[in-house]
């Protein structure tokens, strides 16, 4: 990998590392499970949903490395889209730091595990905007001409982080104290979120091909 590879990898970790960390559907699930039925059940829910997110990164990987190169003109199509996406979600959590309430509810009832593990695998599965979020993440990291072992850094680095975040949060959220600590920080961490999103999203939007 040449030096701007070296540079974009970077960018492609920090990218789902926030992505991922950030209150979502998935996030929360695990959260109102591991404040309600404990440690285990939480890490099973986890382990669907990270299974759920590296199907969409194969996906998006296949696809979008085919698209880099044979047409190179198809960066702006996906930079858009991807810059596009990275601003909803700015929008999305400067909207949540605003609204009243904590947000955390009660999503499942006491299931068997693999029960939950079907359920944080179809939680991602079904939800769109996974694809669009890596489409991307793989726009930030690949370009035409980018190596396999480009490719196989970005997906091995990026399920790392994914079990890690996932399953740190069913882990964490398992104990009351921080179950209390993220309801009473929640504004100012989904309002941070909105600042990051919103400028990762500009700079896709308006950096150079």
């Amino acid at each position: 990998m040449d030096t701007v590879q070296l540079h974009h990898l970077g960018l492609v970790y920090a990218a789902y590392l926030i992505a991922v960390a950030s209150p979502g559907p998935s996030t929360m699930a695990i959260m109102s499970v591991a404040m309600n039925q404990g440690r285990g059940p939480a890490v099973v829910l986890a382990l669907g949903v990270v299974t759920g997110s590296l199907f969409w990164a194969l996906l998006a990987a296949a696809g979008i490395s085919t698209v880099l190169t044979a047409f190179a003109g198809g960066m702006l199509a996906l930079k858009i889209a991807g810059g596009l996406y990275l601003l909803f979600l700015a929008i999305k959590s400067g909207r949540s730091a605003l609204a009243p309430g904590n947000g955390a509810t009660r999503t499942f009832e006491q299931a068997k595990p693999m029960v939950l593990y079907r359920r944080g695998l179809l939680l991602h599965l079904t939800n769109p905007k996974s694809i669009l979020g890596w489409i991307a993440i793989m726009t930030l990291g690949l370009g035409p001409g980018a190596s396999h072992m480009t490719l196989a850094a970005i997906l091995a680095g990026c399920a790392f982080l994914g079990l890690l975040v996932f399953v740190g949060y069913a882990l964490l959220f398992s104990t009351s104290v921080m179950a209390r600590t993220f309801l009473r920080c929640r504004r100012w961490v989904e309002g941070t979120l909105a600042v990051v999103f919103g400028t990762a999203g500009l700079r896709l939007l308006f950096s150079k091909p």
